[in-house]
């Protein structure tokens, strides 16, 4: 199976767009949009949108690698982690398991994420069209949603239109488990 960055690299090829033209289109950097190709380095999910978007795929392309039939199901002793994010370039903080994997009609993505102490050292807000839906499952989840800063338990949840600038963080020493649906419309 191709990394990421490798797929991406190759819808980019595919419409004839150098690593300039894709930094054009979306705002990333060249030096940035050359390590998500060749290093399937990520800090947040902001920038996979917007080379989604500038390349006029859905994020979940860069993941689907086999097309499945309806219902799709997918077995925890089958789940694969597929994005790791660093939030300080170095240490890894978020790591992302699909759980739309080969769905290819899908309008929403469903993620389990495992989020380290380290997720906490970005407080970057993010923001980008459509709508998140979180629940945790373990641990304590940090949200900062425009001025407002929760802290979630297990079994709590929250929904939000993630235009609103916001972070998503373990709060604490112990990593946090989340199932996150983000939907991004077309």
């Amino acid at each position: 199976m191709d990394k990421i960055g490798k797929r991406i690299q190759s819808y980019r090829e595919k419409q004839n767009l150098t690593i300039e033209d894709l930094a054009a289109r979306t705002g990333l950097t060249e030096n940035f949009i050359h390590a998500v190709e060749e290093d399937d380095m990520y800090p947040s999910l902001q920038p996979l949108v917007k080379l989604a978007r500038a390349l006029g795929v859905r994020l979940g392309t860069f993941l689907d690698d086999q097309v499945s039939s309806d219902p799709l199901i997918t077995r925890l002793a089958d789940r694969e982690e597929e994005i790791i994010m660093h939030p300080d370039g170095k240490e890894a903080g978020l790591k992302f398991h699909s759980l739309g994997k080969g769905k290819t009609d899908r309008h929403m993505e469903p993620f389990f994420i495992e989020l380290l102490p380290e997720s906490a050292k970005d407080g970057h807000l993010s923001s980008h069209e459509g709508e998140e839906f979180i629940v945790v499952h373990s641990g304590k989840l940090r949200v900062i949603y425009g001025k407002e800063e929760s802290v979630l338990e297990p079994g709590d949840s929250i929904y939000f239109n993630s235009v609103v600038p916001h972070n998503v963080a373990c709060a604490g020493d112990e990593k946090a488990e989340i199932y996150a649906v983000l939907y991004f419309p077309e």
